[in-house]
């Protein structure tokens, strides 16, 4: 009996300690995780149309729909949509900059927007769709008016840049019907991008782009 109880003793101190160890390796990978992550957050119209395009590049871990640069707290679509608020329709990035990069965001976010337009996108008009990068850290900053005046000086536009950047305040995620709403309602949302001029527009200067 005592030989039993002994092994057993062993076996369950043999089990925790593998379990111990299996549990701190996971918890090592976690926080490694989290710590190479990093935010962006952009607003540029309707949160719809600016989802897609970070979806589809690698090292995108999410997007999130949401609202920021406003005053109100937790803020629903229609009151954002009133245009009271002072809140923008937003895109929250999660990414890992060891995959691709902020100027690489940044890239992809101008392809996406009529950068000279301070008063709404397309046919969206409003301060909650004005295009505006929010950032999260000075390398940020420095990267988004370093990449704004690159833009600005290629002639790439008659008119001038014309997007803020501001410091990143509080985000507040959309209801879960507007989250990849390009996905659960596909026909709406092209329909929508279409009949509202953005994919023209894009259409249009990327063609001049890749002409240049």
């Amino acid at each position: 009996m005592k030989r039993a109880a002994l092994l057993f003793v062993f076996a369950l101190f043999a089990v925790s300690s593998f379990a111990a160890h299996v549990f701190a390796e996971d918890a090592g990978k976690a926080d490694a995780g989290e710590k190479k992550y990093e935010k962006a957050t952009f607003a540029g119209g309707c949160f719809w149309c600016i989802e897609p395009p970070f979806d589809k590049m690698d090292g995108v871990v999410d997007t999130i729909a949401g609202y920021t640069g406003g005053t109100v707290k937790n803020p629903t679509y229609r009151q954002v949509s009133s245009g009271t608020t002072g809140h923008a329709e937003a895109v929250e990035i999660i990414f890992d900059p060891e995959v691709v990069s902020y100027d690489e965001l940044l890239d992809v976010y101008w392809l996406n927007i009529d950068p000279t337009d301070a008063g709404g996108q397309f046919a969206d008009r409003g301060s909650q769709y004005r295009p505006e990068i929010f950032y999260h850290s000075e390398a940020q900053r420095k990267a988004a008016e370093a990449s704004k005046k690159r833009l600005d000086e290629s002639g790439k536009f008659k008119d001038p840049v014309v997007v803020r950047i501001t410091e990143a305040t509080e985000f507040y995620p959309a209801e879960e019907y507007h989250q990849s709403y390009y996905k659960k309602n596909e026909l709406k949302y092209k329909m929508y991008k279409y009949g509202s001029g953005r994919q023209s527009f894009i259409d249009k200067n990327s063609k001049e782009e890749s002409s240049d």
